[in-house]
């Protein structure tokens, strides 16, 4: 069983996909089910997570219809505003669909790098455990620091680094941010993705090896328990294509024995997401 951990869908909105800018003409147009499905097919991906790329609950609800209607896609991490007051009341109704696994913010957008330290964004991470979601964190390495702390604060709140926290491929490993994937790593309800590097690249420039010394360090970090493949389909687009991101990984992991390797590439999510009664229904 291979679960891509970390995909998205979207019909492209010049406002709602403003971050998509004109370096990234390949991303405006609408990435739907109908793209991905024959694509997971030809590399034996079984099914997939649908993740927010817009801010809003109108991307949550469309995301769980996609759901709703595609078995392959396995479940959901949407968005709802952790800072409200009325959160409780979101996450009751939104809940009601076991589709929703987890949710996500994009922290990487926010001009606060402290912005997950704030007391109304950690009174809604507080009630996550209650409605059995997960937390994804999408951050940069400047963010680290905050998303350590935050960690620390709910032990027993599932979070994952989404993109290995999007260190700069190409000016190598650093040491402020092995630092705190080692730190993080440290902390057994984190996870971590293994995706979205390419675009953190010279954007089709780059070989599986520039890869090698960030993966030795998430390696180390976390262990084969709590790391899962994820393409960022169709981002990935911008710097090469599904086959070559999933080779990437698949590469890798060889030095790890067949049980090790299905735990990434499918068990390890389906674990951290909750997926096994969609997963045996349909596969």
């Amino acid at each position: 069983m291979i679960i891509d951990s970390h995909q998205h869908f979207w019909k492209y909105n010049q406002v709602a996909h403003h971050w998509i800018n004109e370096n990234m003409q390949v991303l405006r147009q609408d990435f739907m089910p109908k793209d991905l499905e024959p694509i997971l097919q030809s590399n034996n991906v079984d099914g997939c997570i649908a993740v927010q790329a817009d801010q809003s609950e109108k991307e949550t609800e469309f995301l769980l219809d996609l759901a709703n209607g595609h078995n392959f896609i396995k479940g959901v991490v949407g968005w709802l505003d952790l800072c409200s007051n009325n959160i409780e009341e979101r996450l009751q109704l939104f809940t009601k669909n076991p589709l929703l696994k987890g949710l996500r913010h994009i922290v990487q957008d926010e001009p606060d790098d402290t912005f997950m330290l704030r007391e109304d964004f950690q009174r809604g991470i507080a009630l996550l455990e209650k409605y059995h979601l997960t937390y994804d964190i999408l951050i940069y390495p400047k963010q680290l620091s905050a998303a350590l702390q935050l960690v620390e604060r709910f032990p027993n709140q599932p979070f994952v680094i989404d993109h290995i926290a999007k260190p700069t491929v190409q000016e190598g490993v650093d040491g402020h941010w092995s630092k705190y994937i080692k730190a993080l790593g440290a902390h057994r309800n984190v996870f971590c993705k293994i995706s979205g590097m390419v675009t953190e690249t010279t954007w089709g420039k780059w070989s599986n090896s520039d890869f090698t010394s960030f993966l030795d360090v998430v390696f180390n970090a976390f262990g084969p328990d709590r790391i899962m493949f994820g393409s960022d389909w169709p981002v990935c687009l911008l710097s090469g294509n599904y086959e070559e991101v999933i080779k990437i990984v698949k590469s890798y992991i060889t030095q790890f024995d067949l049980d090790t390797q299905k735990k990434i590439m499918g068990q390890n999510a389906a674990q951290f997401y909750n997926l096994k009664t969609r997963t045996n229904q349909y596969n």
